[in-house]
């Protein structure tokens, strides 16, 4: 099949990747010349583990081609996805000016019957503004689809080539058997390709997010309960979980969720109640608890340091995206951290795998800043140690050589990822989540 993906930023260019490794030619779209050429050139522009090693094989069998030219890719694509982005505006709604933009150039370069994917995030009733603007532009058949990605950062080539579920949202059988036949190698264990109408798909999208955000801010708020109480947020979850109405998934208690999805989406979630004349009061305590969450680390290393303050404090921070596995810093944690403790007077050493420099991009240059190149460094007269981000390499530190390049033995762990037991016998403070700190050496 001819596909053509507009747009080549994260979905776009993860959909336009896959769809070609599966036997389709893919022409990726993209008004950003810049980009283009750096991915005709192999360069991939965001990191997303076996995305490179994709686009560069498909790219060099011919299967993978990208142009700044729409008129090239709507004459070429059967089927076109529109996958550009859809940012949050400033009332919470979803900014539709670019999906829309694009609908109109696509309607313009047609001259015959095309297939139009919303793949964007958008809101309940976006294809009926999808379809008035191509129409707008011209009188070829057409027919517009929903078919919302559910991709994780880090994960998001399994989640695509091997995807729980497909949900499409279609108009005609017409437009369901082209859906169908595009997703049929993706799901030939059985997992089930969802057709239904496309306002009931544009929502799923949007209840799914806000589902996940709801597990992790509700373990967020019990794990802030679990302090209090004296119990152990970790048995907790674990006894939840094993519930077999419940699940495991999404139930590690931390310092709030990130990224490009989760808030944007539940903010938009709420907009779009609001333009229905509903108040979603559970979505609207999703987001304030999270934001809240964001706050409770930073409020553990005033407290720790008390009358002393922070000012002339030196700390070491680990991880800086908002997840492992990716270099996305939207919406990060430890972003709002290291925004406190910079006001506060303190200086920091900061190291991340693969997102120091987005990371330096939002945060702004600092003169009380400095970026490291491995995790060790970081801690070099260090008043403590602080975990933002759960890479699996911070998981078995050597504690030896940590006690060595710190000024004091002190870990404040905002994801629960070192163990308590460890750390006792190593003789740290550790100050974690919904669990009773460890008081060992660093009381002061």
């Amino acid at each position: 099949m001819n596909i053509t993906i507009v747009g080549s930023g994260y979905v776009g260019l993860v959909a336009g990747a896959c769809f070609a490794d599966t036997g389709n030619d893919v022409v990726c779209v993209d008004s950003n010349a810049q980009k283009i050429e750096r991915l005709r050139k192999g360069e991939i522009p965001i990191f997303e583990p076996g995305l490179s090693d994709m686009v560069i094989r498909n790219a060099k069998e011919g299967r993978l081609t990208f142009t700044t030219s729409m008129k090239e890719g709507v004459e070429k694509g059967e089927v076109i996805f529109i996958a550009v982005g859809t940012p949050q505006d400033e009332d919470g709604s979803a900014d539709l000016r670019h999906v829309l933009d694009v609908a109109k150039s696509i309607g313009q370069h047609m001259t015959g019957f095309k297939v139009i994917v919303d793949k964007s995030t958008v809101p309940v009733g976006t294809a009926q503004r999808v379809r008035a603007a191509i129409a707008s532009v011209t009188s070829q058949p057409f027919e517009v689809v929903s078919n919302p990605e559910f991709l994780k950062e880090g994960a998001a080539i399994d989640d695509f080539m091997k995807p729980d579920r497909v949900v499409v949202g279609v108009e005609s059988e017409r437009g369901a058997k082209v859906m169908r036949d595009l997703y049929a190698p993706f799901v030939r264990t059985n997992n089930p390709i969802l057709v239904m109408d496309v306002p009931s798909a544009e929502m799923t999208k949007y209840a799914a997010n806000a589902m996940l955000a709801a597990r992790v801010s509700f373990m967020n708020e019990i794990s802030n309960l679990c302090e209090r109480a004296g119990a152990d947020v970790d048995s907790v979850r674990v006894g939840i979980g094993t519930d077999s109405r419940i699940g495991m998934s999404f139930l590690f208690p931390g310092i709030g969720y990130g990224g490009s999805c989760f808030p944007k989406d539940v903010q938009a979630l709420i907009r779009t109640g609001h333009d229905f004349g509903l108040d979603l009061k559970l979505s609207r305590s999703i987001e304030e608890v999270n934001k809240a969450q964001k706050k409770v680390l930073g409020r553990k290393i005033s407290q720790h340091f008390g009358d002393a303050g922070l000012k002339g404090r030196h700390f070491a921070v680990w991880g800086l995206a908002f997840k492992p596995k990716t270099d996305d810093v939207r919406e990060a944690p430890a972003l709002v951290l290291c925004k406190e403790l910079l006001e506060a007077g303190a200086t920091l050493s900061l190291f991340d795998p693969e997102a120091m420099k987005t990371f330096e991009e939002l945060l702004g240059k600092h003169s009380q800043v400095t970026y490291v190149s491995n995790n060790y460094d970081a801690l070099k007269g260090a008043d403590a140690l602080v975990i933002c981000t759960e890479w699996n390499e911070f998981r078995r530190p050597n504690f030896k050589k940590m006690r060595e390049l710190m000024k004091a033995p002190l870990i404040f762990d905002g994801r629960n990822i070192l163990d308590r037991g460890v750390i006792a016998q190593e003789g740290f403070t550790y100050h974690c989540i919904g669990r009773k700190p460890v008081l060992g050496a660093a009381q002061n």
